[in-house]
Parts: C-alpha cells; structure tokens; sequence
C-alpha cells in the first residue's frame, strides 16, 4: 500500500482532533471562568532511504534522504489567559483581577481539593458558601467558609458618654439625656440637668462662668452631685471661658454661689468659693465617678469629667453662647445584641458580616492557590482543575497578597474563549482535512490504475 494514504489517514485523525478542540472551545465560549485549548501537530516518524555522506577530497557531502509518515498531536494545551469580566452585582459573585484559584473541596476536612476559576458561588441553607454543585469553599486556613445566621454579636456595656453642642446663655436651664447600655445590652436613661448661670472672675482678671450640673438615673435618683460622709453636697460645676467655650469641670464642696456676680479670690494661697484656680487637686479634682446598678448585670461605671465635653482629638464640643440651646448627651459605645443581616465580600476576601446592632466582623478569608505552571493542571468538569506532577505544588496564600490578584466581588470571570480566532482555526482545519481527504483519494486512484495494469 501507498505510504501516502496512511500519511493522509494521520492528517484525518489530526486535524478531525483539533476540530474538536475547536467546537468545544466555541461550545464554551459563554461558560464562567472557562479556559480554552489550543492544539498543535508534530511530524511523526520519517522513513530513511538514503543517509547522509560526509564530503571527502573528491566529491561533495549529501544529505539524508527520508520520507515522511504523516502527523500526530503534539499537544493540546489550556491556555489561562484571564477572561473578561461580567458584572452582576450578586455579592457571592467572585473574581480574581489577577494568578490564583480559587480552593473548593467536598470533604469536611477540606482535604479533596480542586481549583477554578468560577466564581459563581451562593450559599446553601447551612451558610456554607458553595459552588453551583456545591463544592464548599475553601478559606485561607483551608477550612470550609460558614456564614452562621444565628450567630449574635456580643452586647457592649457603655463605658463613657459625651455632651456636644451649645447651651443658651440666657437660658435658666438645660436639660438633655443618654441613652446607656448594660452588659446585656438594655437601654437606661441619664437625665443631665444643666442649671443657671454664675458669673466669676479671677484676680488676674480672667471671665469665667460657672453652670451647675446635675445627672439623675431614670428613676430620678441623683448621681451627680454626690452627698459625702459628713452631709456636705459636692457641687459640680462646668466652667466656660469668656468665649463661651467650655474650659474645664469643677468641683466644690462648700454651698454654691448666691449671687449671679459671685467672684473668687486666691489671696493668701487659699481659695474661696469654687475654688479656682485649684489649690488643692484632691478636694476640687475635675472628676466625678458615679455607678449604675441594675439587676442580673454587671454594674456600670462612669466618669462625669472634662472627657465628657471633648471630642477624642481633645476639641472642646460644648459652648454656651446666645445661640439656641441644642446640647446633646451621647454614648461613646454601648450596643444592644445584633444578629447577622447580611454580609460582604471585599476585595481582599474578607467576608465581611454586617449585624442588625450596626456592628460587622469579619467571619472569614477566602483562600487562593496558585502553580508554577498552571498549563500542567487537568480538567475535571465543572470548571475544576487538580494538580498534577507537572502543574508544580499549590502555593496557598489570600487575595492581594504576594503574586495572588484581588477579588473583584460582583462579577464573575467569563470565558477567554475568541471566536474571531477560533473560526479562522475552524478553517484552516477544514481545508486541512479537505487537503488530507484529497491526499487518500488521489493515493486510491493511482493505486487503482495499478490494479488496471492487469486488464
């Protein structure tokens, strides 16, 4: 038989390989986070009629004479390209702006192990987070990722509070409230009292004016201020600059003043009245400590001091002015229990719980895995790889860490797939398969004028 027909045989099976290579490229031009192969030929195994001849003093060298048997596939290689993106704006959609995989496996244990690059995931009545066939996924730890919905965020007791805003200079009286939580997260009410003015001066001459606090718990009790072992009231009082900003919170253990125009004096190294300046730090400290106690929780413990009039930079947040009074007492924490109302996945793959108390915590970080040679990784189906000998060991990290790209969450990965390129392959395969198919036609012709030679 005729070497050329098995040769053009060789070409059938080739070219009709690649044109499978082909349509399933092109079946899965839409499919997410799908890589696309390409297919190369290699020559087989040449026949050697004639060898090579080195030149010698007479006659020139020749060169081998073969005839070639026909082709094989040389390879057929995924090509990971990133594909382009699609938004959909579904927080459990995922993909990775850059190297990686993601990590998902089917075993408690998270032992089993595949890796792709759809990131379709959603989450299943348990809260795991799950591939379309429910594959768990994997976070940096390599354990599965659960969203428990009925876990609860902690109550926070309130550890101190703070009044902000402008308390009108002509007005007799201010009143205003905080809201206060305890270990268990209930809300109690302090009433903060701010009294009438008292105007001061110093002997270097410097205004102040004095206004009288008062807080009471929500059953009126008085907290501030607090009655001493000796029945002697200590008064506090908050202190304005003649700028009407707050200055400093004071405290005096003798009666308050009884005129509108009361004035201290400093002579001799002792003070009168509200004792300003302060000659003895101990009995007119600033600081007022008071205790809240309620049933079946911890007891709460507070600090009525210059804090509660300054912000955490230090800034004063407390006038009084001719403004209109708007002073407004607020927490500096304290929550009530919170349970999981939804949750987010950020760029970096931190899964990101938000609580109906306003609080969030991140539950989880997506994990990655990345190949020295991600070429050297098998399909599977279902968009999955596994490793291989030549894929090289996965390298387990986080998103935006080291080589491993970002999460763009809210779009999923689709197919690198080109369609402008795999039709112009679609062609030439055919016309190579043509050319092949003419290659066995011709050979059966000669060979059937050589059965003529018979006639």
């Amino acid at each position: 038989m005729m070497r050329s027909m098995y040769s053009g045989v060789s070409g059938l099976k080739v070219h009709q390989t690649k044109m499978d290579v082909i349509g399933n490229n092109i079946s899965n031009v839409n499919t997410i986070g799908f890589k696309g192969s390409k297919v190369t030929f290699s020559e087989v195994f040449s026949q050697t009629v004639r060898g090579a001849s080195a030149p010698n003093a007479g006659i020139g060298g020749t060169n081998p004479q073969q005839i070639g048997l026909g082709a094989s596939i040389g390879s057929i290689d995924v090509i990971h390209t990133k594909g382009s993106a699609q938004r959909t704006d579904n927080p459990t959609d995922l993909m990775i702006d850059g190297n990686g995989f993601f990590v998902l496996s089917n075993d408690a244990n998270g032992q089993n192990r595949v890796y792709t690059r759809a990131g379709n995931f959603n989450v299943d009545k348990e809260g795991n987070l799950v591939a379309s066939n429910g594959w768990k996924v994997l976070d940096g730890d390599m354990k599965p990722i659960q969203i428990n919905k009925s876990k609860t965020a902690p109550a926070v007791a309130t550890s101190g509070f703070r009044i902000k805003g402008n308390i009108n200079s002509n007005d007799e009286s201010y009143s205003t409230s905080v809201d206060i939580y305890d270990s268990i997260g209930d809300v109690h009410k302090l009433q903060v009292n701010i009294g009438k003015t008292y105007n001061t001066a110093t002997t270097e001459g410097t205004q102040y004016m004095y206004r009288e606090i008062e807080i009471k718990d929500e059953n009126g009790n008085v907290l501030i201020p607090t009655t001493s072992a000796g029945n002697s009231t200590d008064q506090v009082y908050i202190r304005f600059n003649a700028k009407g900003e707050f200055d400093s919170i004071r405290r005096n253990l003798s009666a308050a003043p009884a005129a509108p125009d009361y004035e201290i004096t400093t002579t001799g190294g002792s003070a009168t009245g509200l004792g300003d300046p302060l000659t003895s730090t101990t009995a007119h400290d600033g600081n007022g400590d008071f205790t809240l106690s309620y049933p079946g929780v911890n007891p709460i413990k507070l600090t009525l001091g210059d804090a509660v009039f300054t912000d955490a930079d230090s800034n004063k947040i407390l006038s009084q002015t001719s403004q209109t009074s708007d002073a407004k007492g607020v927490p500096n924490d304290g929550l009530s229990p919170g349970t999981i109302e939804s949750f987010t996945i950020s760029d970096k793959g931190e899964v990101i719980a938000k609580y109906t108390n306003g609080t969030t915590e991140t539950l989880a970080t997506l994990g990655l895995a990345d190949f020295d040679n991600p070429a050297g990784l098998r399909k599977t189906g279902s968009n999955f790889f596994v490793d291989t000998a030549n894929s090289g060991t996965a390298k387990l990290g986080t998103p935006a860490t080291g080589s491993f790209g970002a999460l763009a969450p809210g779009a999923l990965e689709m197919s690198n797939v080109d369609l402008s390129q795999e039709f112009t392959d679609m062609i030439t395969t055919q016309r190579g398969f043509q050319a092949n198919s003419k290659v066995i036609s011709t050979s059966d012709e000669i060979l059937q004028e050589l059965v003529n030679l018979k006639r």
